[in-house]
């Protein structure tokens, strides 16, 4: 048997890949006004799967409710329509 079919295959997929579950900003509508969100909050809601997930908060969507957030990374423009509702963002990673 050739060289090249009895190595393993690995291409250019990283081994040390972070993989991110992603939240928009229309979805933290759920929570009520002055909630104090994290990855457990977001689990039990059902927005992720599980909480030991790094999740990353994205910008689609607005929210009017006043909010405080702590996850592992989040958009600028995220970060933006959190901050002009009231919010804040905590950033882990």
């Amino acid at each position: 048997m050739p060289l090249q079919r009895r190595l393993p295959k690995r291409g250019f997929t990283p081994l040390t890949k972070v993989v991110f579950s992603l939240v928009n900003v229309k979805q933290l509508e759920l929570f009520e006004d002055g909630a104090k969100i994290t990855p457990v909050e977001l689990a039990a809601k059902g927005i992720i799967k599980t909480s030991a997930d790094n999740v990353k908060l994205l910008g689609n969507g607005s929210i009017s409710k006043k909010i405080a957030i702590t996850i592992s990374k989040a958009s600028q423009s995220a970060k933006e329509k959190i901050i002009a509702a009231g919010g804040s963002v905590e950033e882990t990673l």
